[in-house]
């Protein structure tokens, strides 16, 4: 099932598919202006931009894609997106689960590009034939061409994506950064509670001020900023599974699902329920705008 969520005012759309079968996602989108907040996904995500000047913050580092070029995100990798044109731009994009990935490419003897501790060479490639492999697994998966063009076409692309991986060695861990890690894991074992800066504090015998400071280091965002991706993750992957998004709200820890609503148009320019029926097929019974 397809849709096309379509914003008058400013001419940007938002086209989106799920392909039950393997958990892949597929937007083909257009935006004038700005088009999302920062968020990251659990997907590992390819895309192509198809026309005008795609922008973006990724890495720490302003990036600007144009017409051909592909985009290469790992999981967790936080990035925002505008257009600095009045045209605005559009792009295909496949949002491949890691475990998907994980099992695919372990299967041909690859590696595992989903883990986090491997990056692409480069945010932004110009490499065509990687270009044109994500392009026809994106039509092969919008457009439901049958399992046998679809597998085909990802088993392709597969094979191009394991050439721009360049796996991270291990680093030696600091006290600072273990103490961070430390504070991140609570972050998911209590992503549901109403956490505060002086419980981080405690926690990790660092004062509030020097904690955020530390934090933004380490993983580029606060706390705060942090929490809210990770509460943005976990609503996805509920509301795939058909759990009503007021539900969801409070199971992740927003504080109703207006609170919820108004996060996620920012991170991903749908509502929730908006997701949930283009991800279930079930009809909206909340009628949530």
């Amino acid at each position: 099932m397809s849709a096309r969520n379509i914003n008058a005012s400013n001419r940007d759309w938002v086209d989106f598919r799920r392909d039950d079968e393997t958990g892949i996602e597929s937007v083909n989108a257009h935006f004038c202006g700005h088009a999302y907040d920062p968020h990251d996904h659990d997907e590992l995500l390819v895309g192509v931009t198809q026309q005008g000047l795609q922008r973006f913050n990724c890495h720490r580092a302003l990036h600007t894609s144009t017409p051909g070029r592909s985009i290469l995100i790992e999981p967790g990798a936080v990035h925002d997106g505008h257009a600095p044109d009045t045209a605005g731009f559009t792009y295909v994009m496949l949002y491949l689960p890691q475990t998907w990935v994980a099992e695919m490419m372990q299967q041909r003897g690859l590696g595992n590009i989903a883990n986090i501790e491997a990056a692409f060479r480069s945010t932004l490639n110009d490499d065509a034939l990687l270009a044109s492999a994500i392009q026809q697994a994106w039509y092969a998966v919008h457009h439901a061409e049958g399992r046998l063009a679809r597998d085909q076409a990802l088993d392709h692309l597969l094979t191009m994506l394991s050439r721009h991986l360049d796996p991270r060695p291990g680093q030696p861990r600091s006290a600072a950064l273990a103490s961070m890690q430390l504070l991140r894991d609570y972050l998911h074992d209590f992503m549901a509670e109403d956490i505060g800066l002086a419980d981080l504090s405690r926690l990790s015998g660092i004062d509030r001020f020097r904690l955020t400071r530390q934090f933004k280091q380490a993983f580029g965002q606060s706390p705060h900023a942090y929490l809210v991706r990770l509460r943005l993750r976990s609503a996805r992957n509920l509301l795939a599974q058909g759990i009503e998004p007021a539900r969801v709200a409070l199971q992740v820890g927003f504080s109703d699902q207006s609170h919820l609503g108004r996060w996620f148009q920012r991170a991903y320019r749908m509502t929730p329920a908006s997701y949930q029926r283009q991800c279930t097929n079930v009809l909206d019974r909340l009628s949530q705008t």
